[in-house]
């Protein structure tokens, strides 16, 4: 990474190098502006993706006769010597290189000398820095899929192992009806399923789109081929309207509410992972190498690693609403409040990919509590809309038959016991056409097996979204359960 703040020791002596822009004045910029405006700091991070498309506007200006290609070949080896220093972190930043494509113009043109400058032909930092955060986030949001995609696997895998485990089913965190284990697992999965589904429709759409050659914000008269520079890039189109491409930064407001939806459903699982590790539940064991201790109390296990993901998906809404904020009141076309709006995208990005590395392995690692899992079916009557539904076959209508499964549940509670200790006798207290199978029925077991509509929490319609996700996740490789 460039070190910013020292002078360049490429530097001929005491040159001092201007501004791109300083032609027009005749006071340099006051110390503490320069210093409040600098975004070399958080851009540097482009550098990359400032060398890969300077690399291709370079080779589309010679291929359109704009530069010579011998001029075009220097400024391309220029450029690759460039990103070799960055990577060896032997690349040095000067404080007029105000921001990552400064520094790289400067450095360029002390390898390759005059010839640099003609690089920047046809182009502004304006089309120039929009597409280089469109390059740093299509590799970003890739990589972002994968790491959602491991997230799924973890959550199929453990799903997989416990498929016919049975568990309370939650609402408003009160006991609602018995669920399988796997089918809770599932439905965490099918959240993260739709997030990697966003991020790819991103790389679909708005960063598919090429904004070079809209320079400044009108376009050029230099007979550019920006279709051919998309190709370069691996773009499927360019941008239409140059006034539009300048000022838009709808594909990272894209991203950044995408990653808040998807960071909505970490923190839903950390949140119950959290609850269900409790000794209230006791449902789940953090491994150790996914918890810690306490400083003063040395019985304590705490499920840290799922809080910070809870806790830090904070940081994401905040980064939407940061740059939403920037955006809003902006006029066309190129403001310097954009300059704002790549530390939200790197933040969020870094704190997903970081979220996707700890959650699968901690996953992996969960162990399940198949005896307290089940013993926890036993308690807040959850299989009672299973008898209102037995009285509903019979004819009964559903809002009779709900009345009178809550009469029963009102004196199973007075009486301490559950609805499937009511004999016959009493159950038929409650309503007549109650007969001896409603004590089968009520069994958390028989209760799940029943629930057979699209979707549900059957073995059988577990089984088919197993059978599904199973191809998506893997194709046709064998699902190895213990990673």
């Amino acid at each position: 990474m460039a070190k910013t703040g020292r002078k360049s020791k490429h530097a001929a002596g005491n040159k001092t190098f201007l501004k791109a822009w300083s032609g027009r004045f005749t006071k340099s910029i006051d110390p503490r502006a320069e210093t409040f405006a600098s975004s070399l700091a958080v851009d540097i991070h482009l550098l990359p993706y400032d060398i890969q498309g300077s690399s291709a506007h370079a080779a589309m200006l010679a291929r359109r006769r704009i530069i010579s290609l011998k001029d075009a070949r220097r400024i391309q080896q220029g450029l690759k010597k460039i990103l070799a220093e960055w990577k060896a972190r032997k690349l040095v930043a000067v404080r007029q290189d105000e921001d990552v494509h400064m520094l790289v113009e400067r450095r360029l043109h002390e390898l390759i000398g005059p010839a640099a400058g003609k690089l920047h032909t046809a182009r502004s930092r304006n089309d120039q820095s929009v597409t280089d955060l469109k390059l740093y986030l299509r590799d970003g949001v890739q990589a972002l899929v994968e790491g959602l995609k491991e997230v799924q696997r973890a959550l199929f895998e453990l799903a997989e192992k416990h498929r016919d485990w049975i568990m309370p089913g939650y609402t408003h965190m009160q006991v609602a009806q018995p669920v399988l284990v796997s089918h809770w697992l599932l439905a965490h999965l099918q959240a993260f399923r739709r997030d990697a589904q966003r991020c790819q429709a991103l790389l679909r759409t708005s960063l598919d789109e090429l904004p070079l050659g809209a320079a400044a914000l009108a376009g050029t008269s230099h007979p550019i081929d920006r279709k051919l520079t998309a190709k370069l890039l691996g773009f499927s189109r360019v941008s239409e309207n140059s006034m539009d491409t300048v000022s838009d930064r709808d594909f990272c407001l894209e991203f950044l509410a995408a990653a808040a939806i998807s960071s909505v459903h970490f923190s839903r699982l950390a949140e119950e992972l959290v609850w269900f590790s409790s000794s209230e539940f006791r449902f789940v064991t953090m491994d150790q190498g996914f918890a810690t201790g306490s400083s003063i109390l040395p019985q304590k296990r705490n499920p840290d690693i799922a809080e910070l993901l809870r806790a830090r998906s904070g940081r994401v809404f905040g980064n939407l609403q940061n740059l939403l904020t920037v955006m809003k009141g902006l006029p066309l076309t190129y403001n310097r409040d954009l300059q704002e709006d790549k530390e939200a995208v790197f933040d969020t990005l870094d704190t997903l990919l970081g979220a996707c590395m700890v959650l699968a392995p901690l996953l992996d690692s969960l162990t399940l509590h198949r005896e307290r899992l089940e013993e926890a079916c036993r308690h807040g009557f959850p299989t009672a809309t299973e008898a209102a539904d037995f009285l509903a076959r019979k004819g009964v209508p559903f809002r009779e038959a709900h009345a009178a499964v809550g009469r029963a549940v009102t004196v199973a509670s007075d009486q301490g016991v559950g609805i499937e200790d009511l004999d016959l006798k009493t159950w038929r207290m409650f309503h007549p056409a109650f007969t001896a199978g409603i004590r089968r029925e009520i069994r958390p077991k028989n209760s799940v097996q029943a629930k057979k509509s699209l979707g549900g929490t059957s073995p059988d319609q577990v089984k088919l979204q197993l059978d599904r996700l199973r191809r998506e996740l893997y194709g046709q490789r064998k699902v190895k359960i213990n990673r």
